[in-house]
């Protein structure tokens, strides 16, 4: 199950990314972490930036409204989604 935090209309979890995938998809739950496939490799920021494009067309918001809190060069991150209730993420998730 994937640990969530909901505070002030907001949405954190922990996502783990595998880079330089053959496509850029949600995979699943993985050790209480949203698992992230992304075609884009960790060079630069593009890796991030796929991510945060991927999590906002995935659940509907705009891509400010997505924010990698912790571990910008880590494989494990802390997102943080804005306008996004917990009920709502639950229901995109599965």
């Amino acid at each position: 199950m994937i640990n969530i935090t909901n505070t002030g209309g907001a949405v954190t979890f922990d996502v783990r990314a595998v880079p330089r995938s053959s496509r850029s998809e949600i995979v699943g739950e993985h050790d209480g972490a949203l698992k992230i496939r992304l075609a884009s490799p960790p060079v630069d920021g593009a890796a991030n930036a796929e991510l945060v494009k991927l999590l906002a067309k995935h659940f509907g918001v705009s891509k400010s409204d997505v924010e990698i809190v912790a571990g910008e060069t880590s494989k494990s991150k802390r997102i943080k989604i804005a306008n996004l209730s917990q009920s709502r993420f639950e229901e995109l998730i599965k």
